[in-house]
């Protein structure tokens, strides 16, 4: 009897240590995809390559550990000691290697094989293991189920708690701690079996200092990382639940930076803002409900506001974070001119199409503040399947626009959403600006109804009656082309734009 219960024990470690190792693999998966989208955007193209590059390299491993024949504890502690340095501090290579070197895409090929490649070795080795105390058929049973168990808490865990509330560099660490943990349940639980247990207890307790001396760096090391990165000083940062929020200072120049793209400079953001709201609001039969869909620094209200007849403004963004830099940075707030206090203004932190599918509302004036469609995810707040909804919560004479990324430099995307808008609503209207900071920049106007003739009756800084008929002449090299419309099932949109700003800004 007391051989079986410690059979059962001894069983229990293992599956313990599986469930521990099978969540840091996935979160690892998950990691190496994030910092790869964080530095070069596109999240489609990023973790695609990267769950597949994870994959191949674990079958690799897999193949490798049949010639592992003898001492399988130890082998299965040391590759867990060895794949808690390499995982730990792979996100801080990462950093390094973007910030001081061309050769970013090596770097993450050579952290995505080694750390693939090591957990390739985890399965089956612990298989092996846990046979000698159970019949195959249970071991592989027992094993694939606290495998996929692991999996799944580690998805929630990394979306909810390990990339909004330690960051990408913290943790890698973190996961590396739990590799750890993995050998030192596995040690313990078997040290009267081990040969060289002592030696691994000590390995295993240097790599947990050397760990959390990494945690306790991360800090400082994200700072100095992100200072080389932007050159700028940086005023704040914050890794959300949905992006990395940067904003930086250099004398009267305040910048937002979003997964380290440039939202605005507060040296020429009024020209963006002034052509995003006015034109739409000059060309509204009504102005007395606006909504907003992003636009979480502000910006866009403030110019909203200058209008005595709106009487209330909800404000749509996704990320609470951004909406509370928006509302309580004090620079921020200076600049959108303490907008989303003002009680006219509603901000309400949810998914764009879920509250216009949830809300029975209908608007004057609808403005589309929202990022480029870099990835799938924004990429479906500019389909056809998305602007029918805006249009069934527009009121009578009322008007939409959208930020439509740029016709110069990208111009077969701008032209993809201004042909999806024309599919759905009767009036579409192209126009442009210049604004330093980014170049030409395009938007697109529509609505259900002929327009009037624009005209802007509240102060501004660059729009006048001379300029604003300018904005709708386009240049030869950004005039209408044809695309294919942009919907859900196609997402055509994410691959234009990103053919378009590669051409121009490959690292």
């Amino acid at each position: 009897m007391p051989t079986e219960t410690s059979s059962y024990r001894k069983v229990g470690a293992l599956l313990a240590s599986t469930f521990l190792v099978a969540m840091c693999a996935l979160a690892y998966e998950l990691l190496m995809g994030s910092v790869s989208s964080y530095f070069l955007g596109n999240s489609i193209t990023h973790f695609s390559l990267t769950i597949g590059l994870f994959l191949s390299f674990m079958g690799f491993g897999s193949l490798l550990s049949k010639r592992i024949e003898h001492r399988l504890l130890e082998k299965f502690i040391f590759i867990e000691i060895l794949l808690s340095i390499v995982g730990g501090f792979s996100t801080l290579f990462l950093y390094a290697a973007f910030t001081f070197t061309p050769y970013f895409y090596f770097c993450v090929l050579l952290s995505i094989g080694a750390i693939g490649t090591l957990i390739g070795f985890e399965i089956p080795i612990m298989t092996r293991i846990v046979e000698q105390h159970q019949k195959l058929s249970h071991a592989v049973a027992h094993v694939f189920t606290a495998d996929y168990l692991g999996s799944l808490l580690a998805s929630v865990a990394f979306a909810l708690f390990l990339l909004p509330q330690l960051g990408l560099m913290r943790s890698a660490f973190a996961i590396g701690i739990i590799n750890i943990i993995a050998a030192a349940i596995t040690l313990f639980a078997f040290r009267s079996h081990i040969a060289h247990g002592k030696r691994l207890g000590i390995a295993t307790l240097f790599a947990a200092v050397f760990l959390f001396i990494g945690v306790s760096f991360t800090a400082p090391a994200v700072s100095f990382f992100e200072q080389k990165l932007y050159s700028d000083e940086i005023l704040y940062s914050k890794q959300s639940l949905y992006q990395n929020i940067v904003l930086t200072q250099f004398h009267d120049d305040l910048r937002l930076f979003l997964n380290g793209s440039l939202q605005f400079s507060s040296i020429d953001e009024y020209r963006y803002h002034e052509a995003l709201v006015h034109i739409p609001m000059s060309a509204a039969a009504t102005r007395e409900s606006v909504l907003i869909l992003g636009g979480g620094d502000g910006l866009a209200a403030r110019e909203v506001l200058n209008y005595s007849e709106v009487r209330r403004v909800t404000l749509v963004d996704l990320d609470p974070a951004m909406t509370a830099l928006g509302t309580a940075h004090p620079l921020i707030v200076a600049l959108n001119e303490h907008a989303l206090q003002n009680p006219k203004v509603t901000v309400v932190n949810q998914d764009a199409q879920t509250y216009l599918e949830q809300t029975n509302e209908r608007y004057s004036v609808i403005l589309i503040d929202l990022p480029d469609p870099n990835d799938i995810a924004l990429g479906k707040l500019y389909t056809t399947e998305f602007y029918r909804l805006v249009a069934q919560h527009l009121a009578v004479g009322g008007t939409v626009v959208t930020q439509a990324t740029s016709p110069y430099f990208s111009r077969s995307a701008y032209w993809c959403i201004a042909n999806t808008l024309n599919a759905v609503f009767g009036t579409v209207l192209p126009y442009t600006v210049n604004v330093p900071s980014f170049g030409p920049w395009g938007f697109v106007l529509a609505s259900n109804t002929t327009l009037p003739s624009f005209t802007i009756d509240v102060p501004t800084k660059y729009l006048t009656p001379d300029i604003l008929p300018t904005l709708f002449v386009l240049d030869t090299d950004m005039q209408k082309i044809d695309t294919a419309i942009n919907t859900l099932d196609n997402q055509i949109l994410v691959r234009l734009y990103d053919e378009g700003w590669q051409r121009w800004f490959q690292r």
